[in-house]
């Protein structure tokens, strides 16, 4: 299908680490849209996409079809103004192909309507800033709502963020999110990103095969996608791999994980994480406090991208499987309390 020849594609500007980003810095954004919507955007033979395409100067594609699952994944590359034009111009396609949408020609632009953003967990601090001063900035001026999802979507470091209003006020609210994340695109290394699973819950196993090659695209996030941030040198705990790579070739990957999830990961007298350690080749170290407001303590990964990719895997894995647990808990707590 044409529209999935864009996806995991990606122009790195050489100049992305500038912290203060030129509009020819290339964002990738992502958003999760149901498959009604998918085809809509790709038109008739992809020509809907191309033609975006075309207008923008993005490279847009959608997520391929899995039976039993209804919902794919948007992506769209680009400069920031590119990017929130071509948004705009997506949400106005599907205003305009809802017929039941109570819209006259004269008013296209009155109707309410969202999109759900697909955004790294670290860098939703960007994004809401300080004390929310940063969001609501970014509603104030734009004239969009916007809604943070609390969890981490399955099997991925990804929240959804809805932005809602006008498809103008979602375009300009859309623009500033992109200036964020490339302001901060290093808080982006090694996000997983999320993939629809086939079961309603998203909680199928299939994620965790496709894991490998959804890392290898995800620096595309906000920056580009060969260089993490290498430190030869840097202070970790004395834990070492079951081989020591060349030095050259380490990663370090910071990841932030709720205070309260911290316990499981790290297991009774630090089996888990010695566990994940030891399959992964990772040192992993621990911050000991919280780093900011959020209460969230930073795991710092070190080791080859191969090995922070099994690392991350594996964490998320075991973040997963105390959700699950958690939730079953409620549930039957909340069950005995009926009874």
């Amino acid at each position: 299908m044409p529209s999935d020849s864009s996806r995991h594609e990606n122009a790195s500007p050489t100049h992305s680490r500038s912290p203060s980003p030129s509009p020819h810095d290339t964002l990738t954004l992502r958003a999760l849209v149901s498959t009604k919507d998918a085809g809509v955007i790709i038109g008739k033979a992809g020509k809907n996409v191309a033609d975006l395409r075309d207008q923008t100067g993005v490279k847009a594609g959608v997520s391929k079809v899995i039976p039993g699952v209804h919902e794919r994944v948007l992506t769209v590359t680009g400069s920031v103004e590119a990017v929130s034009k071509a948004y705009n111009l997506i949400i106005s396609q599907l205003v305009a192909s809802t017929p039941s949408s109570p819209v006259t020609a004269s008013s296209p632009s009155s109707l309410h309507t969202s999109i759900r953003l697909l955004i790294s967990h670290n860098l939703m601090g960007t994004i809401i800033g300080r004390s929310g001063l940063k969001i609501k900035a970014i509603q104030d001026g734009s004239g969009a709502r916007m809604v943070a999802s609390k969890e981490m979507l399955p099997q991925s470091t990804e929240r959804i963020v809805e932005v809602q209003g006008s498809p103008e006020a979602i375009g300009r609210a859309v623009e500033e999110i992109g200036k964020c994340l490339l302001e901060d695109w290093e808080r982006g290394l090694g996000t997983v990103l999320f993939h629809p699973g086939p079961n309603d819950d998203r909680a199928g196993n299939r994620r965790g095969h496709n894991y490998s090659s959804s890392y290898a695209g995800s620096r595309r996030s906000n920056g580009d996608g060969a260089r993490g941030r290498t430190s030869p040198g840097s202070p970790t705990t004395p834990h070492s791999p079951v081989s020591s790579p060349p030095a050259a070739n380490l990663r370090t990957q910071n990841i932030s994980i709720p205070s309260d999830m911290v316990g499981c990961i790290i297991g009774r007298s630090g089996t888990k994480i010695t566990e994940i350690r030891r399959l992964s080749g990772s040192k992993i170290s621990i911050a000991k406090a919280p780093h900011d407001e959020t209460g969230e303590r930073m795991f710092t990964i070190v080791g080859t991208p191969e090995a922070n990719e099994k690392a991350l895997f594996l964490l998320y894995n075991q973040l997963e499987s105390e959700k699950e647990r958690r939730v079953g808990r409620e549930a039957q707590q909340q069950a005995e309390m009926q009874d």
